[in-house]
């Protein structure tokens, strides 16, 4: 049985991105079955995995509001060897376009991705950053959520909003809705600021926040340019090491329940 995780927090620049593409490739890389569906509207994760679009690529959004199935958007990569289901610009009107649908604008997503959920061992979804109806869609067809949160000021700020929708979204599409884990991003151990932060998020979400952090690192920024997941890019850097050590993790931990 697959599992569908979500990777969400509407602040923007928090490594949201960075994470989906690098935890869906270090889950691959771990001889896992992984599908990475794009949904934010800019498109990064396509991007920054090196796939470009065109007319005739079928997208999310072409999954979301036509019909064409899941498994026609589906893009094989093999560095990473993983899935991808690809963003466009098309998807910048589709909150709009969805809000327009009487009944069942919010279990979207969640039905096309059941067809396809038990074909992958993970399925990891990079939300956009703001809670419109694209991340209801997202966290009503997930198990669960990692929230990244970043080591800087206003750490939390915005994440109490993003449990509320959490909150309403269990109440009223999915009471099966888990928070996966807390994820620490753009940590730097050398500046007082990012250990008061650590020790912030972890008095206020206790055991969620997971053991491995991602450090700022040069090498994480430059990667997405070249269009590669930082496994290609640099095995040897921190980033790598960081995120390889998530990518257990998550297993370790769905493992145990």
């Amino acid at each position: 049985m697959g599992k569908i995780i979500a990777v969400s927090n509407q602040k923007g620049g928090v490594g949201k991105t960075t994470t989906s593409i690098n935890l869906a490739a270090g889950l691959a890389y771990l001889e896992n079955r992984v599908l990475l569906v794009d949904l934010d509207p800019q498109g990064n994760s396509t991007q920054g995995i090196g796939q470009a679009t065109n007319d005739a690529q079928n997208t999310i959004y072409d999954v979301l509001l036509d019909e064409v199935q899941a498994e026609d958007a589906i893009i094989h990569l093999n560095q990473p060897p993983m899935d991808l289901i690809p963003a466009s610009i098309s998807l910048a009107g589709a909150d709009l376009e969805m809000a327009n649908y009487k009944f069942g604008k919010e279990q979207l997503l969640k039905n096309k991705l059941d067809v396809i959920k038990d074909k992958y061992d993970y399925i990891i979804i990079d939300c956009p950053p703001s809670l419109g109806l694209l991340n209801t869609n997202a966290l009503t067809a997930s198990d669960s959520v990692i929230i990244p949160v970043q080591c800087e000021y206003y750490a939390l700020e915005g994440v109490t909003q993003l449990l509320n929708t959490i909150r309403i979204v269990q109440n009223l599409f999915n009471k099966d809705l888990k928070i996966e884990g807390v994820l620490l991003t753009m940590y730097d151990g050398r500046t007082n600021l990012s250990v008061e932060v650590m020790q912030e998020v972890r008095k206020y979400f206790t055991e969620k926040v997971y053991k491995s952090y991602i450090p700022r690192n040069v090498k994480l920024s430059e990667a997405p340019s070249r269009g590669q997941s930082i496994f290609e890019y640099d095995l040897k850097c921190e980033g790598a090491n960081a995120y390889i050590h998530l990518a257990r993790e998550v297993m370790d931990n769905n493992k145990k329940k």
